[in-house]
């Protein structure tokens, strides 16, 4: 029996692809050769489900066609390649036996260990987070790029040798002893929060959220947490994951524009998320050590407490920004903090912060950087740069949603009276 292909069904072969990969990678050990087959079977989904229906297991039906794929390959190779052809003959003498729809009838968590086995030592931080959002997160290569501030070219590059080097590392694929799980888990967190970011502002496209990757990040996330409850790291990334998560009903209006933080209707923040958010901060601070993503949560927890806008303690957000410029310095981190003191110090103060941003190479064309110069010269009361600034980040940026919101900065400001500057907030 077959289900209708709908709109939901894209977003269900998006969640079960690292699912897919994990069982085939174990299988056959070969990370590289595995993902290929899982893609090979994603086309052939997208080719036949819209036309056949949805198989009533499509996670197995995944699983068995990249397994066929994989089976073609070994045998091609089997006389140049031993260990390709013993991954043959346990996958013929499972076949026979059975096997292997029962293990396709399992649901073990195989993503998580995806996950770990993506952020391989032999990898550059950066290679292991490309990897990881490209096997587990299902981005673009494009969509990765965007990420990283760097030309597509360059990062389809280091995804591939990122994927060359795990096949040659020969590491099997299974769950890290805890030393191992411990030195990995900054690259781990990292991707899972690359991930949920490209969920929850998608860098590219005409929509603002992609709710299909948001879930992921935040659902790997609690996987991380269970295997890791003691972690405090781990607690305050899933904190802010979901303290961030709990606006997202506010954040567009009807026709999918932006709607800035301080003109949500906080009656529809998920009050739910917000809690438990807040829970899982307070026991994280308990544990004493603070890091980078407990200071970030505990920011997003200072603007869910606000009844109002107005209501949102700056002072306590500003402290919170110099601590984490010391915990983990970064442009963002940089750019976060000259907002902070601009709304507590004037717009002044928040444009001298901005400067040493202009001559850091990852960030100065960014256009989160012109936007919020744009924002804080609208403060100033400085109308013609503010005009320029917003319009310079409508140009930079590949988001549709965002280039919309921008484009009307500016052209408010070129339209409006030229009386006292109009509150605004940047996106």
């Amino acid at each position: 029996m077959t289900r209708p292909w709908d709109s939901t069904s894209e977003r269900l072969l998006r969640e079960l692809a690292p699912q897919a990969l994990g069982v085939v990678a174990r299988r056959f050990r070969d990370f590289a050769s595995a993902e290929d087959a899982v893609q090979e079977a994603m086309l052939a989904a997208f080719t036949q489900w819209p036309r056949e229906g949805v198989p009533e297991n499509p996670r197995g039906w995944l699983i068995q066609v990249a397994f066929r794929r994989m089976t073609d390959q070994v045998r091609s190779e089997i006389a140049r390649r031993q260990r390709e052809s013993a991954a043959a003959r346990d996958v013929e003498t499972a076949t026979a036996a059975g096997d292997i729809e029962r293990d396709t009838d399992m649901d073990p968590d195989d993503t998580l260990i995806l996950l770990f086995l993506c952020c391989h030592p032999a990898l550059t931080s950066s290679s292991a987070i490309a990897l990881t959002l490209r096997a587990v997160g299902g981005l673009t290569t494009a969509e990765i790029a965007n990420a990283f501030l760097v030309p597509e070219a360059t990062m389809a590059q280091r995804i591939s040798r990122a994927k060359q080097s795990i096949k040659a590392s020969g590491v099997p694929f299974r769950l890290l002893s805890p030393l191992k799980q411990a030195e990995r888990l900054p690259a781990v967190l990292r991707v899972l929060y690359l991930i949920f970011n490209e969920g929850y502002v998608s860098s590219i496209g005409a929509q603002l959220q992609r709710l299909d990757l948001a879930r992921e990040a935040i659902r790997l996330t609690r996987c991380a947490k269970a295997l890791l409850p003691d972690d405090a790291e781990v607690a305050g990334l899933l904190a802010l994951m979901l303290l961030t998560d709990a606006r997202r009903a506010a954040r567009t209006g009807p026709d999918e524009e932006l709607i800035p933080l301080n003109k949500q209707d906080r009656t529809l923040w998920d009050r739910a998320e917000i809690a438990e958010g807040i829970d899982l901060l307070t026991s994280a601070l308990s544990k004493g050590s603070v890091g980078l993503y407990q200071l970030q949560s505990a920011v997003a927890a200072i603007h869910d407490e606000a009844a109002r806008a107005d209501d949102t303690d700056w002072p306590q957000i500003l402290a919170l920004y110099e601590l984490l410029k010391r915990v983990s310095p970064s442009p963002m981190a940089t750019l976060n903090h000259a907002i902070a003191a601009a709304m507590v110090h004037g717009p002044a103060r928040g444009l001298e912060l901005l400067k040493p941003l202009d001559s850091d190479a990852r960030f100065s064309g960014h256009h989160r950087l012109d936007a919020v110069r744009a924002h804080l010269l609208e403060m100033l009361g400085d109308r013609d740069d503010a005009i320029k600034h917003y319009r310079t980040a409508a140009r930079r940026t590949t988001s549709i949603p965002e280039r919309n919101y921008l484009m009307t900065q500016a052209a408010r400001l070129e339209e409006g009276p030229r009386g006292p500057e109009e509150k605004t907030t940047v996106p």
